[in-house]
């Protein structure tokens, strides 16, 4: 696990600020120590900061965070400022920078600006500079969130094929039992997978301040385990947890990497951009697909779902609506409808001159792990 050499740390807001959500400093400088000494150590490392809306809050004197989406955006654009420079001033301290990149969901759609975003924080390591990374929550609307930061840093670790991602929380990692309803709850230390069991280990509570929970968290970590990367749960308000994490000591609860390792389109295939419809396919063609590494024919589609284009990332379900693979469709919906269910030569005859025999070619597919 730290045997490669890129790290995505991710923080939460509840970490960076006190009860009534004004940025404590002494953590930000605290946090900022860490990352330079896992720099020192010759690795990477790329920032996944909450934090703009509790920050705006405690600079505009509100002792709630609002439900208004307005509000949000408000506190968000004005916090976000003084966040990234109370990071950049923790971080000069230790002779490096900190660098902005606000996002959203759409950055992770595109696949030009995917790229982009990749080339950046590549070109920044380079600079030995901090990526500091956000949603940008004053374009955001609720159709396009991410929700919680958890899932952003699951996605910026795939991006960056990253081998390890580590959540800093106000919790120690995932506890056996309730927290608020017992003396002690013990940790566990290792997952090697996530299953129903563990998922019902995570209950449904948040902190005050921050939009996530435990369920975001297992979430986060079964996106970047099943793409081949190590998750770890671990408070980050206690004393140098990124430091005891290099030195190998047991720190909150590690997630193993279960999934095959996925070069980086795929993992932005299968992982990372969202779906814009999918095709619903009979029992023979998710058997080829799951046990032959075939490609998707036409002859097993039964339901062709959502309007897309040539090109465009779908998602690939069975007859009960489980998605169980994603990839790169050949045809737009029009012509996907008109060949289903069609043997090939017959979907040759439909369209007249087909370019493809494959709906979706086992080269642009990837299974998706339960």
């Amino acid at each position: 696990m730290l045997s490669a050499r890129t790290w995505v740390v991710k923080v939460g807001t509840s970490v960076l600020t006190g009860p009534e959500g004004i940025l404590d400093p002494a953590r930000i400088d605290h946090l900022a120590e860490q990352i330079s000494a896992v720099m020192d150590r010759g690795y990477k490392v790329a920032l996944v900061s909450s934090g703009a809306v509790g920050a705006g809050m405690g600079q505009l004197g509100w002792k709630r965070r609002p439900e208004n989406l307005r509000q949000l955006q408000a506190a968000a654009a004005v916090g976000q400022a003084y966040l990234i420079r109370a990071y950049d001033e923790g971080l000069r301290r230790h002779r490096r920078h900190a660098a902005q990149l606000l996002l959203t969901h759409e950055d992770f759609d595109s696949r030009p600006r995917y790229l982009n975003m990749r080339n950046t924080l590549h070109a920044l390591f380079e600079c030995d500079a901090v990526p500091v990374i956000n949603e940008n929550d004053t374009i955001s609307v609720d159709e396009i969130r991410f929700g919680d930061n958890d899932r952003l840093a699951a996605m910026v670790t795939n991006l960056l094929q990253a081998p390890l991602l580590v959540i800093l929380s106000v919790v120690d990692g995932l506890y056996r039992t309730d927290p608020d309803g017992a003396m002690t709850a013990e940790v566990v230390p290792l997952v090697r997978r996530i299953d129903d069991q563990v998922l019902a280990l995570a209950g449904a509570g948040r902190s005050s301040m921050g939009t996530g929970g435990m369920p975001s968290k297992l979430d986060a970590a079964r996106l970047v385990t099943q793409a081949g990367g190590s998750v770890i749960i671990a408070s980050g308000t206690k004393p140098e947890p990124l430091t005891r994490i290099l030195a190998g000591e047991p720190v909150g609860t590690l997630f193993l990497a279960h999934g095959q390792t996925h070069r980086a389109r795929k993992r932005w295939i299968g992982l990372t951009a969202r779906p814009r419809g999918h095709y619903v396919v009979d029992d023979g063609a998710r058997a080829a697909l799951e046990s032959a590494s075939k490609s998707l024919l036409a002859i097993g589609i039964v339901e062709v779902v959502g309007e897309f284009e040539k090109g465009d990332v779908v998602g690939i379900r069975d007859r009960a609506g489980q998605e169980f693979a994603r990839g790169l469709s050949n045809y737009a919906t029009a012509d996907a409808r008109r060949i289903r269910g069609l043997r090939t030569q017959q979907a040759r005859e439909a369209l007249g001159s087909a370019l493809y025999d494959e709906v979706v070619h086992r080269d642009n597919l990837v299974l998706i792990l339960a």
